[in-house]
């Protein structure tokens, strides 16, 4: 079991950064033995695949809409993971979630844990 809780959503402007943060809460498994990912929808669309990131962090992948802008990472003393959002456009606002699931990171929206959301929204 894992509880997740996301943060740094917010407002911003085309062309800016914010960076969301996931808090972990593991028990039974340690925080690294969770695939993470995150995962958006946006109003009146299904949830779309955003990034995931490896165990260890060393392995990520991308959709390809958000690819050489967003950047995953985790740091596991922390049991936190993040997505770095540059060059923001405004088809990139949704609620945004954080993800846990066992198993290899693979572009797929199908997780076993998820946080409540945070909502990103990029004004014109």
């Amino acid at each position: 079991q894992v509880q997740l809780v996301e943060s740094g959503g917010g407002l911003v402007q085309a062309g800016g950064s914010l960076r969301l943060s996931c808090a972990a809460a593991a028990s039974g498994r340690t925080f690294s033995t969770y695939v993470m990912g995150w995962i958006r929808q946006a109003p009146g669309k299904e949830r779309e695949f955003v990034a995931a990131i490896s165990r260890s962090g060393g392995s990520t992948i991308y959709a390809d809409s958000v690819k050489g802008r967003f950047t995953i990472s985790r740091d596991n003393a922390k049991n936190t993971v993040y997505l770095r959002m540059n060059s923001l456009k405004p088809e990139d606002t949704a609620v945004y979630y954080c993800a846990a699931r066992l198993g290899v990171v693979v572009l797929t929206t199908n997780y076993d844990f998820w946080g409540q959301g945070t909502q990103v929204t990029v004004s014109s």
